[in-house]
């Protein structure tokens, strides 16, 4: 429309408005929680995959972010989750960046290594790289109440590490091969991911942990900061978030999901205690 000659502003800026460039946007994707649990919000491949496929594939985002609070859990399952991250981003040439809250340690820093750049919390724990297996022996228990455990297999390793039988060498030893193969797994995960950003001089795959700052000083994070500000500072204060969240169904609460919930809860709360949380 023009008045007097001249294109009116509502005009004008129906023409501009097609043409205005959105303002950037970052995925913002939660892996909070033990990794592997079984129940209601479990942290798993299966679970997280759908949000990751959106996120990196959903509004041409300009980085994903996630935000880890995690204790670690099944070395198979973080394995999954970070390479479904790693390929997710490589396919979308869309970059990743971790943001640790409480704290990323064991799987979930292996969580948090998939990323390209790390940053947390100053009292955020982050570490521990090695691999646990915890069990229990009830074999002197059973004798004094007069319980006899009777086990029948084929093949001499079927009941390795049976927890009602006196506790064999052998058995441990091949315990603890398998588990220096999976620590070695992690090892080699980290140092694809962090290279040259390691501080080599130390020793980093003990198993030990470490509030930020130290972390950052030994290369496993890149420094402290928080999501909102870190995106602001490399997009802009009009930057844009998409939340991607677990849905909890109202009805998983009830029946029998309450108990597995309640069992749930107990591992994932001994999981944080082991880092003072």
């Amino acid at each position: 429309m023009f008045v007097g000659g001249r294109r009116s502003t509502s005009a004008v800026m129906n023409l501009r408005i097609p043409f205005l460039k959105n303002p950037p946007l970052v995925s913002v994707v939660r892996l909070t929680g033990a990794i592997g649990m079984s129940g209601r919000g479990a942290l798993n491949d299966h679970a997280i995959a759908p949000l990751l496929e959106k996120a990196f594939k959903r509004g041409k985002p300009a980085m994903v972010a996630l935000e880890i609070n995690s204790p670690g859990g099944s070395p198979v399952q973080s394995s999954l989750i970070g390479a479904r991250i790693l390929r997710l981003s490589q396919e979308t040439k869309v970059p990743v960046t971790a943001f640790v809250e409480d704290v990323a340690a064991s799987g979930g820093y292996w969580l948090a290594a998939a990323a390209d750049e790390i940053w947390a919390d100053e009292s955020s724990v982050i570490g521990s790289i090695g691999v646990i297996s915890a069990g229990f022996g009830a074999h002197v228990f059973l004798a004094r109440q007069g319980v006899e455990r009777r086990v029948y297999t084929a093949g001499k390793s079927k009941s390795m590490l049976d927890p009602f039988r006196p506790e064999n060498e052998e058995d441990v030893a091949r315990l603890k091969v398998i588990l220096g193969d999976i620590h070695d797994n992690f090892i080699a995960h980290v140092k694809s991911r962090r290279g040259d950003k390691l501080d080599t001089t130390k020793d980093l795959f003990t198993g030990e942990f470490w509030l930020a700052r130290r972390a950052a000083d030994r290369g496993l994070i890149d420094g402290i900061g928080h999501m909102k500000p870190k995106m602001q500072e490399r997009f802009g204060d009009k930057v844009q978030f998409r939340q991607y969240a677990r849905r909890r169904p109202l009805l998983s609460r009830f029946g029998a999901q309450l108990a597995d919930d309640a069992v749930t809860g107990i591992e994932e709360r001994a999981a944080y205690a082991r880092f003072g949380l």
